[in-house]
Parts: C-alpha cells; sequence; structure tokens
C-alpha cells in the first residue's frame, strides 16, 4: 500500500453527488469540506495486551509507522522483526495494535458557533477505542467501545478539547472469536483455508473529520415506496443540542443524463418539527405521482436534498439518490414493479479488494449479463450500493455470519442487523437480505428451538419493520417452518454437481416438491412443511467449476460450455432464478470468471444472462 504525506488532504465537496467517485466510503453526502486523516499513522502491536493499563492513550514511543486505511494482518507483515510478529500473533486468540497520529482542525471550522467538528471511522475493528488529546471519546451513539467492523461509526470533538495541533489515539482490538459476526474469516472453528479467508481486521476505510451542525440531519435515511399510491417514505435520523421547533425541508428532482440541472423540480416539501435534545428518527411521506420506476433495466433515480433548518435560521442538509421500487415474491414467481422478473445472479466476494477493483468487478458482472450481484457474507464499501443504484444491479446482501450458535453470537447477530440495516435501506438495488448462510452461526438450528425461534422472530420483524426487502432465514437449506410456512420469502437451496445428468435429475425433484436429498442437508427444519409451489425456488448457488471442493472444468472454454448447459436446464423449468458461484477466485477458492486484479472476464459477455440461452 502507498502511504500517503502526513498532510491532511483537503477536498470540497459541494460536487460529490454529481462526480461519478465519491471520495469518502458513503453514500449520503454534506455538501462541506471534509479532510481526510488518511495516511501515516504511529503504530504499535500490544501483544501483552498491556497498553489500557499502562496509558498508552495518555503517552508511549512508537516504534513503528503504518498506513490508514490499512488492516492490522497487512501493518503487521510491514513491521520490523516481522518473524517474531508473526509468531505472536499467530499464537494468539486476539490482535490489539495501537495508532496514533497529529491533526489541526481549521480555524474556520472552530469559529462558526453553530458547528462542530465530527470525526467519522468508515470501518474499523472489531472493538475500537479513541482518545482526543489523552482523553477518551464517545460515539454519538454513546458507546465508549465499539464494536463491529463493517460499517461506519462517528464522534463529536468536544471543542474544549481542541487545541491548535491534537493528538489522536486509536486502539483496535480483533480476536478469532467464533461468536463475532465474522463471513467467511477464518475463526476458532473455520480456520483458513478452502473456502475460509484470512482475517481482515484494523481500520479498512478511510477516516475523516469535517463540521456539521451541531442541529442537523445525520448521513442515514431509508426509504419505503409505494407504486400504487405514488408514495415515498423517508426516515430521517436528527441529533439536536437546542431542543426548539425545526424546519425539515425536502427537494426531489429527477437524476440522470438525460436530466438537466435546470429542470423543475418534481416535489418540493415542508414539515415542522418540535425536536428534543438528542437523536430521533422522524418519518415524513410524500407524494410523487408522476414518479418512475427503478429497475435493471431502466435504473431511473432521483435526487434528493433535505435540509433541517433550525430555530436561528442555521441549515443543516445531506443530499442522496433514491428509486421507488416494489419487489415481490407471489407463487413460483418474483416480481419487480409488479412485473415477472428471473435473478440472472451471481455470487461475490469482495476479499480485500480495494474500492476501485470492488467498482471494476461490478462493471463486469455487468457485462455477463447478471442481474443481481449477492454480495457473500461481507460488508462492503457503501459506495458499491450507490454504484449498483445507477447501473441498474440488484443486490442480495447478507449479515457476516458468526460461526457459533450461542446466546451470545445471537446477540451479536442482532446488534450487526441493526448496524447494517442504518446503511443500506435507501438503496432501490438492495431488494433480498439473508440473516444467516448454510447454519453457519446457526450450526444447532436442527436441535435448538431457540435457534430457530430467534431466526423465526428476526424474519417478523423484518417483515414488519422492512417490507421494502425480501428476506432469507437461512440461505441454502434448513430453511425454518414455523406451522407449515416458511419463515423466507425464497425456497433457496445450493446445489453443486459437476454433472449435467444428476444436475438436471435435481431440478426435478426439487420442482416437484422435495426436500430431503436434494441438498447438503434438508431443506426443511422445524414443523413439517409441504412445498407445491408457494414460495419461488432460487439455486442461490450452483457452479463453482474449477474449485476442487466442487468439481468441474477448470479450463475456461470448457466451463464455459458447463455453465451454458447447467443454466439452459433451469430455464427450462420452474425456476425462479439462480446465483452463479462465483464471480472472483480469492486464496485458494479457485472459481472466479472475472479477473480479481484487472476485472476483465475470463468467459464471454452475457454468459450468464438467461434470455441469451438457445
Amino acid at each position: 500500500m502507498i502511504n500517503l504525506t502526513n498532510e491532511l488532504e483537503k477536498h470540497d465537496s459541494s460536487n460529490i453527488v454529481a462526480d461519478k467517485i465519491n471520495p469518502l466510503p458513503r453514500s449520503i453526502v454534506r455538501r462541506t469540506a471534509f479532510e481526510l486523516l488518511d495516511g501515516e499513522w504511529r503504530f504499535t502491536l500490544d501483544t501483552e495486551n498491556r497498553g489500557l493499563n499502562e496509558y498508552w492513550f495518555a503517552r508511549h514511543d512508537y516504534t513503528e509507522t503504518a498506513s490508514f486505511p490499512g488492516s492490522i494482518e497487512s501493518h503487521l507483515a510491514d513491521a520490523k522483526d516481522v518473524k517474531e510478529n508473526q509468531e505472536l500473533y499467530s499464537n494468539s486468540d486476539e490482535a490489539v495494535a495501537w495508532y496514533e497520529r497529529d491533526f489541526s482542525v481549521p480555524e474556520d471550522w472552530q469559529n462558526a458557533a453553530d458547528k462542530l467538528t465530527q470525526l467519522t471511522f468508515g470501518a474499523c475493528g472489531y472493538e475500537t477505542r479513541v482518545w482526543l488529546n489523552g482523553i477518551a471519546l464517545k460515539t454519538i451513539e454513546g458507546e465508549e467501545v465499539h464494536y463491529g467492523e463493517y460499517n461506519s461509526f462517528s464522534y463529536e470533538l468536544p471543542p474544549q478539547l481542541l487545541a491548535p495541533v491534537n493528538r489522536l489515539t486509536v486502539r483496535v482490538s480483533h480476536t478469532i472469536d467464533a461468536q463475532i459476526p465474522r463471513g467467511k474469516q477464518a475463526s476458532r472453528v473455520y480456520r483458513q483455508g478452502g473456502i475460509w479467508y484470512q482475517t481482515i481486521s484494523g481500520a479498512v476505510r478511510s477516516v475523516w473529520i469535517e463540521p456539521v451542525g451541531r442541529n442537523r440531519l445525520r448521513s442515514r435515511l431509508g426509504i419505503i415506496s409505494s407504486l400504487r399510491d405514488r408514495m415515498v417514505e423517508f426516515d430521517l435520523t436528527t441529533r439536536i443540542h437546542e431542543p426548539g421547533v425545526y424546519r425539515l425541508q425536502l427537494s426531489i428532482k429527477p437524476q440522470g443524463e438525460n436530466n438537466t440541472e435546470n429542470e423543475a423540480d418534481v416535489v418540493k416539501a415542508e414539515f415542522e418539527l418540535l425536536l428534543t435534545a438528542g437523536e430521533k428518527q422522524q418519518r415524513v411521506p410524500v407524494e410523487m405521482p408522476d414518479a418512475r420506476f427503478w429497475s435493471p433495466a431502466a435504473p431511473n433515480l432521483y435526487h434528493l436534498s433535505a435540509e433541517l433548518i433550525a430555530p436561528d435560521g442555521s441549515v443543516s442538509g445531506i443530499e442522496t439518490h433514491f428509486g421507488l421500487r416494489k419487489i415481490a415474491a407471489r407463487g413460483r414467481r418474483l416480481y419487480l414493479n409488479n412485473e415477472p422478473i428471473y435473478i440472472d445472479g451471481i455470487l461475490y466476494q469482495p476479499g480485500v479488494s480495494t474500492f476501485e477493483e470492488m467498482r471494476r468487478h461490478m462493471l463486469a458482472m455487468k457485462q455477463l449479463g447478471c442481474n443481481l450481484v449477492r454480495v457473500h457474507i461481507a460488508g462492503i464499501d457503501p459506495r458499491i450500493y450507490a454504484l449498483a443504484d445507477e447501473m441498474g444491479m440488484m443486490l442480495w446482501v447478507e449479515i457476516p455470519s458468526p460461526h457459533a450458535s450461542t446466546q451470545i453470537s445471537r446477540d451479536n447477530h442482532w446488534a450487526e442487523l441493526q448496524r447494517m440495516l442504518v446503511f443500506i435501506t435507501s438503496h432501490p438495488s438492495i431488494v433480498i437480505f439473508s440473516l444467516y448462510n448454510e447454519d453457519w452461526g446457526a450450526e444447532d438450528i436442527t436441535t435448538n428451538i431457540e435457534t430457530r425461534k430467534y431466526i423465526s422472530s428476526t424474519y417478523d420483524y423484518m417483515q414488519v419493520h422492512y417490507p421494502q426487502l425480501l428476506v432469507v432465514d437461512n440461505d441454502g437449506w434448513n430453511h425454518v417452518s414455523k406451522r407449515g410456512k416458511l419463515c423466507s420469502h425464497l425456497l433457496t437451496v445450493h446445489v453443486y454437481t459437476p454433472d449435467l445428468a444428476s444436475w438436471s435429475s435435481v431440478l426435478d425433484r426439487l420442482v416437484a416438491g422435495e426436500t430431503q436429498g436434494v441438498a447438503a442437508q434438508s431443506l426443511i427444519v422445524g414443523d413439517p412443511y409441504f412445498y407445491h409451489g408457494q414460495s419461488p425456488l432460487v439455486i442461490s448457488e450452483w457452479g463453482g467449476f474449477g474449485f476442487s471442493g466442487y468439481g468441474g472444468p477448470g479450463e475456461n472454454e470448457e466451463k464455459t460450455e458447463r455453465i451454458r448447459d447447467f443454466k439452459r436446464e433451469m430455464r427450462c423449468r420452474r425456476v425462479a432464478g439462480d446465483i452463479y458461484t462465483q464471480a472472483t477466485s480469492i486464496e485458494e477458492e479457485n472459481n472466479g470468471i472475472i479477473d480479481a486484479a484487472s476485472g476483465e472476464l475470463l468467459v464471454p459477455p452475457g454468459l450468464l444472462d438467461s434470455n441469451s440461452i438457445d
């Protein structure tokens, strides 16, 4: 990784919304300046976990430097005494690292009475503690320790603590505990190798400061749209220090190449809000009688500008795009905007890919003919969600799963669910959401009624609070049946066989309603369930050709023909969609059809487009 200079990189984000590349890892932006804290930081490993007791946040002599953003694992490899450090790390269940750097806040930010300086980590963890000039900070949510490593979190920097030059200290702790959300990162249960990848921990996305209003809208937004009523409901989050009567103004206009900046606003709306101190969510409805819908074929988007006007006249705003769409599962079919749609999908695990690499991968998946990408139990840069909105690519996202089934792991799973939902529900591209995959984190699903109760209650919660998403309880097999009804909108199955005859036979049995002997485990767990087409059947993993664990051809030409044959068999049966495994090869899982480094296709364009299958 190339180190940036120690100087803060200064940017003006007033034109971010119009830019194709957003410089910050977020999809909801502010028209304010910001300063990146990326670059070279002082760094040391705390192999004996002594730093807190020895007050390293007050003073410490750092022996190394490291580049932010970057993982503890990469910093470990770059540090001096590499062999010694690697041995210490590999023999420990916990890695603790300390980072520190100096920074200054621009004078004009500090002189504005209605402003605060906000510090944001794009993603860091699993446990993060932060000190400013030796004083511990709490996140806006009041956390002394932030848990989680996939989503952003922020701190308001107390003005009384700021100096001309400030010292920012960060302690990051990560374990291989199987009870925390890990996705496909190795743990005590699943060691690195095969389909399990190296751990990636620490500050893996940018860190920045920016001036924000003391009374403001946070960069968090949920959207629910009703096609029938041409209605959009916006869930906004306010952060208030001075209670009072505020005005919320929304301005909406079409976004896209065919719309000019001078086009009249489609909708303007204003709401009066009595706001108390603290943080609060507020839902407001807006009618859009002439709205155009979002779909892969026509990804119509609208630009939203939302401003909160304080009693003293100060203004704080956020901007983003959104789209109107409806996804539904009825009988054996999936419907987008009340029109039947077949999922031509691909499994995507970003691994350690940079944003630019992920962007190339997304464009390549579009070239393959995909209309959906299944982001496989991974946290991902939110700019990828925004890119999917713009390019017309549906997304299926999933919680990075724990690797053990305990009450603690379920509590961690629930906390991770809440962290994810804050950042994904404004994107029309996100249509499907998985709670678990192949029993990972729910290994006792067949024997433990508490595990099944948690999954069924979480599914019910999602249906009530997030009706814009289709929810899958446990992708692949062991779907939970409660009184003969699935706790899932989709009946999904993972089928890996390189043999065409076996493939055809399994498809016939699945369509006929068989749930035993068609996957690695039973498709249903819990109460008896009888499948007669009540839910769409989706082959949510198949192929994997080239990986030794799945079999099949390794050469791309032969792989191409095998994929065509397998797709053809699905399209002549009552299957609602399929997800090919997988987009890129990662570590030992060598089954990609896109070059991970360049983004170039290794197979012909359009291969996964079932409309092109003769």
